[in-house]
């Protein structure tokens, strides 16, 4: 899930996704600066390898769509790998490979971001390369084709041919019902088809600059190197003088529980989901989105937490439970709980247990020793996360886009350690109503009414 914390776990495993920052005295001493066009700065350094991870993350995402355009900002991020007049098609990926580096990119509902890894000699050729992409892509009718055809068969494996993302698909679109959080960031299939070449050019000419971006350097580079290098080549890209503000839809305020079902012969395991409206880091009141990054480990992080302790380990009607909380956005945010029934329990039955658990926490709270081990664990997986350069850099990255300060990231742990155990009992009351909620049920469809696709 995309908090400041959820990124650290992530990173510390393996970078979508993206809970917090480092505290101001345990963690790097992070560098922030602008160029004159515009371009923000961030430098982390990390001295122990001769290494450097580089990001460019562009202040747009799938909400900034217009509609009827779904999974124009990740389509772009594919287009972003076919060559500019300089740089043709495949250099820079073969650049990179013959220099033993790694590249990638990722779209979100709020941000776009392209990223590599290389020797700390080599941060020039890619910042060189990226500064050149930024205005110098070069599209054809051709290319563009083939790469949508790339997408829809992306989409196919992984929603399409997938009960469970489908399902998700569908819960998403029945919690934002005016925000375009609401669609999925690939997209809707009969939108991708008609994506074309001009509708990328225009929407990579309307965010692609330089005053709306954020480069990233962390590694074995200090500040004063960064700054050369991106004053050279990004610093030569004029900004962008008719950057519009990022105008979304509110979402109004919601007032009736929904539920969505999915049935399907292919459901190999049926499963509940829940997901609430809640709000971000960025929209919650002070110490709001904090409780609620603890109330989720409380309640369904790893094998001592309410929802698994109760219902796998003493009632035995689950397989497996968890919940969640997904903060880091620069509008709403959401809080989930998920599990998944052993043979003999029906989804009502789980359901109505997990309902029981959620109710006691409301009522009477959660305990101090469980206050303690959360904030423990929180605090602990951001300083485990010091130990990889391209988590520290996502982390940091993903508060700057979505609203969030230097400061804030950084003084994250703190204001965890001032939670109270009121305080997470409160947010229980306050954003776990069922009125805020959308419920799903994966079920697999009767073997009597089993149909080839």
């Amino acid at each position: 899930m995309r908090t400041l914390a959820a990124l650290a776990i992530a990173g510390t495993a393996t970078l979508a996704g993206p809970r917090v920052g480092i505290s101001e005295t345990a963690g790097p001493a992070v560098t922030q600066f602008t160029l004159a066009n515009g371009l923000d700065i961030l430098v982390i350094p990390d001295l122990r390898t001769p290494v450097v991870t580089h990001m460019i993350w562009y202040r747009v995402g799938s909400a900034d769509e217009e509609s009827g355009k779904s999974g124009l900002a990740h389509f772009l991020e594919h287009l972003m790998f076919k060559g500019t007049a300089k740089n043709p098609p495949g250099r820079f990926s073969e650049t990179l490979a013959r220099l033993g580096g790694q590249e990638n990119a990722f779209t979100t509902q709020d941000y776009t971001a392209y990223f590599q890894r290389v020797a700390r000699d080599r941060l020039d050729t890619v910042m060189a390369f990226e500064a050149d992409r930024m205005t110098g892509l070069v599209l054809t009718d051709a290319n563009v084709s083939s790469e949508r055809d790339v997408v829809l068969e992306e989409r196919r494996t992984r929603t399409d041919n997938d009960p469970g993302a489908q399902l998700g698909e569908a819960a998403q679109a029945a919690l934002f019902v005016n925000h375009p959080y609401g669609r999925p960031v690939i997209g809707w299939e009969h939108e991708i088809r008609a994506l074309n070449r001009e509708q990328a050019l225009a929407f990579y000419r309307r965010f692609y600059a330089p005053n709306n971006a954020v480069v990233v350097v962390a590694g074995d580079v200090s500040s004063e190197e960064v700054r050369a290098l991106a004053e050279k080549t990004y610093g030569r890209i004029e900004r962008r003088p008719n950057l519009h503000p990022r105008a979304r839809p509110s979402e109004p305020e919601p007032r009736t529980h929904r539920r969505v079902v999915l049935a399907d012969p292919r459901v190999q395991q049926p499963a509940l989901s829940r997901t609430y409206l809640a709000p971000s880091y960025r929209t919650a009141k002070p110490g709001e989105a904090e409780a609620l990054d603890l109330l989720s480990h409380v309640l369904g992080s790893g094998s001592i937490s309410r929802l698994y302790r109760t219902l796998v380990v003493e009632k035995g009607i689950a397989a497996n439970a968890g919940a969640w909380y997904s903060g880091m956005a620069l509008d709403a945010g959401r809080f989930g709980v998920h599990a998944s029934p052993r043979p003999g329990t029906s989804l009502e039955q789980l359901e109505a247990a997990v309902d029981t658990v959620i109710a006691e926490v409301a009522a009477n709270g959660i305990t101090e020793a469980e206050l303690a081990r959360a904030k423990t664990r929180l605090v602990a997986d951001v300083v485990y996360a010091q130990d990889s350069q391209a988590t520290l850099a996502r982390m940091y990255a993903a508060g700057l886009v979505t609203g969030l300060s230097l400061d804030q990231i950084r003084t994250w742990p703190d204001r965890i350690r001032a939670v109270s155990a009121e305080s997470v009992r409160n947010a229980a009351i306050t954003w776990l109503d069922l009125r805020r909620a959308v419920t799903g049920h994966l079920i697999k469809t009767p073997a009597a009414t089993e149909r080839r696709s």
